[in-house]
């Protein structure tokens, strides 16, 4: 992917003294770990936070920083609102758990699998059966630019018609899928729903798909109805992406998403 972690402000000159949020530095592997545990979990409820609940599906990835061919991932059959950095479980390509007592979500691990192995740069990657993403994706097709939020998406996600509509269970079909995804953050699996992906963070994933989901919801409104949308032109789309799409401005979005659950919800870094 293009875009670089570089913090680019945009909302005002740099000024001495005022708070802005900044990315972590770690010490330790030991400490990029728990961080990348604990803001897994966040994503998980802010998941359910945000109804994105729908019985044992959705599955969210995120790269052991030591041993990368190893990921973090929610517990299967455990509802997003009960995940915890205690209940998480780490997971090799093959699906096999070497770490934690719940079982994996098998079509979880073959779709992320494959996207990790085919992507080394992805560190994470989200997934989940929303409303609109699901409606959204049975029309088989790319979202058009039609507001400044969905430009951040604009040439840089993709629609994946293999497997459509398959539980995909076996891995090869799997990594059609994985193979498939490219050089994009996002993706829209025709017949079944979306997918995301952060080059730097879990955060930046879990924004990234929470974007995407109101991007549909937005487009499905635009759709019904009786005027046609006007679409912001390919350059303004380009020059937004550019400022907002970065996984900088993706981590960033995510910060008071987790400020607001460590406040309501603060048994998640159990």
């Amino acid at each position: 992917m293009s875009e670089t972690m570089e913090r680019v402000s945009i909302y005002q000159p740099e000024q001495e003294g005022l708070v802005f949020p900044e990315l972590p530095v770690f010490d330790t592997v030991e400490q990029e770990r728990q961080h990348r545990k604990e803001r897994l979990a966040a994503a998980c409820r802010a998941f359910a936070k945000f109804g994105f609940n729908y019985g044992t599906a959705g599955h969210l990835t995120v790269r052991d920083p030591q041993t990368p061919d190893l990921y973090w991932t929610n517990p299967f059959a455990v509802p997003f609102r009960h995940v915890q950095v205690s209940n998480l479980i780490l997971v090799d390509h093959n699906g096999r758990v070497v770490e934690g007592r719940h079982a994996a979500n098998r079509a979880g691990f073959v779709l992320h699998s494959a996207i990790h192995e085919a992507n080394p740069e992805i560190i994470a990657s989200c997934h989940a059966h929303t409303v609109h993403g699901a409606a959204y994706a049975a029309l088989g097709r790319p979202l058009p630019p039609n507001t400044q939020d969905v430009s951040v998406f604009f040439e840089h996600h993709v629609v994946i018609e293999e497997e459509a509509g398959a539980i995909v269970v076996e891995i090869d079909a799997g990594k059609a899928v994985g193979s498939a995804f490219g050089d994009n953050k996002a993706m829209i699996h025709q017949n079944h729903g979306l997918f995301s992906a952060g080059t730097h963070s879990i955060d930046e994933a879990a924004w990234w798909f929470i974007a995407l989901e109101h991007a549909c919801r937005v487009q499905l409104l635009l759709e019904a109805s009786a005027s046609p949308a006007k679409p912001v032109s390919p350059e303004a789309a380009r020059h937004t992406r550019r400022h907002f799409g970065t996984p900088y401005m993706g981590w960033l979005n995510f910060q008071p998403i987790y400020d607001s659950l460590v406040r309501e919800q603060p048994d998640f870094l159990d």
